[in-house]
């Protein structure tokens, strides 16, 4: 967050099983459960944006693709990425 950005006051409700977790972690961290939601929230949205960003980058590859052995693994990454294991 730079200087000049003024903090957003957000209320969520968490599950009991969730706040306990996010308490734990605060707890081993030495950190407020407030300053652990932040990092989990900063760092579920970077992990979505690279999954995006690998699965167009899998899309493009896989399009360009003249090799059938290629376009195979390509694929079956795709569906994977998509559908789970």
């Amino acid at each position: 967050m730079t200087l000049t950005e003024k903090p957003v006051r957000q209320s969520v409700s968490l599950s009991p099983r969730l706040a306990k977790r996010v308490r734990a972690i605060a707890k081993a961290r030495r950190a407020s459960a407030s300053r652990v939601l932040v990092d989990l929230i900063e760092t579920g949205i970077e992990s979505k944006e690279a999954e995006k960003k690998r699965f167009f980058d899998l899309a493009r590859r896989f399009k360009e693709s003249s090799d059938a052995e290629e376009s195979d693994r390509l694929r079956e990454e795709l569906a994977r990425l998509t559908f789970g294991d």
